[in-house]
């Protein structure tokens, strides 16, 4: 009995050290954003981690979606026809009024498309559940592939989403009653779902998204009042990001390449952190944010980070050819 007890524990030590491949939005770069299809390729090239976004309709079904209205750069109507401007706003419209849009290609000629010239359009693909999702996973067969699952709560925009508690606790509700507590993160740059998720579903680990950047920043480390953003955690009172984050009872800093670097790296794991970097696409800052010693990167090309991995001789994540 010893033995076996022994053994398990190594297993689980291997688990906790191998490298967090996360396939960001499915595998963004190859296949249409947050679509079955572009989760059936992420675990046909083989993730640790399919990270996606969740949003709720006004009927209150969780849907996989990065943006709280429907983005023109992906979106056409019944019509058939690119939208022109920003589309509904999904937590005021049904499932049914959502599943009328086709997200299955990028629009010609826009910058968004141009981000992303490898990906292979999917005409006809729809917005798809959670519960889709879930589904997707357990009929790969693949047992050890997680899920990281966003919470799209915006504090500047609160008229756009449910509030953060109730949405906490919808996402919460979906993950037990699909049986993958001990599968899933719940991740969000709104620090208020976490703190949710961390005092009614301690079994679920959090991840604390930043990013600080002039265009999105969601930490005001240059402020003496909290962030919107931060549940009340002030940078000033920590004086880094990781503090901040163990503070809030966080365990994992999922944080802007960018942003990054080995001095922070070290700090956070210091602290008992785990660290991923996002999105990571290119061969040489895929190589470059690993040499920093994070625990994982989030990516739109999931394939050349594996690349990079076989290059370094780490162990690979199980391939699972899957159709959606």
């Amino acid at each position: 009995m010893k033995r076996w007890i022994t053994v398990a524990v190594l297993l689980m030590g291997l688990r906790a050290l191998a490298f967090d491949l996360q396939g960001h939005r499915g595998a963004r770069a190859l296949a249409p954003e947050n679509t079955l299809p572009a989760f059936a390729l992420a675990l046909s090239i083989g993730v640790s981690t399919l990270e996606t976004d969740i949003a709720i309709t006004r009927d209150g079904q969780l849907v996989l979606s990065h943006d709280p209205a429907l983005n023109p750069d992906i979106a056409r109507g019944p019509d058939g026809k690119f939208l022109t401007v920003r589309g509904p706003v999904i937590w005021l419209t049904t499932l049914d009024e959502l599943q009328r849009y086709d997200v299955g290609r990028l629009k010609p000629g826009t910058r968004y498309a141009g981000l992303y010239p490898t990906q292979r359009p999917v005409d006809g693909a729809r917005i798809p559940k959670l519960d889709d999702l879930f589904a997707l996973v357990k009929k790969s067969g693949n047992k050890q592939v997680r899920l990281a699952l966003e919470t799209k709560v915006t504090p500047t925009a609160p008229e756009e989403t449910l509030a953060p508690e109730p949405f906490a606790r919808a996402l919460i509700k979906a993950i037990r009653e699909a049986g993958m507590t001990e599968r899933s993160t719940i991740l969000s740059f709104d620090w208020r779902t976490l703190q949710v998720v961390q005092r009614e579903a301690p079994e679920i680990a959090t991840v604390y998204l930043t990013q600080q950047q002039r265009g999105f920043d969601n930490v005001s480390a240059d402020k003496a009042e909290a962030s919107p953003w931060t549940a009340g955690f002030k940078y000033s009172d920590h004086g880094s990001v990781p503090k901040m984050i163990k503070a809030a009872g966080g365990r994992i800093w999922s944080c802007f390449f960018v942003d990054l670097d080995a001095t922070k790296v070290s700090e956070a794991k210091a602290l008992g952190l785990t660290v991923l970097a996002w999105t990571v696409n290119e061969p040489a800052q895929i190589a470059r944010v690993m040499d920093m010693g994070v625990d994982g990167i989030v990516s739109d090309r999931p394939d050349l980070v594996r690349e990079e991995m076989q290059r370094r001789g780490m162990v690979l994540p199980a391939a699972t050819p899957t159709q959606p």
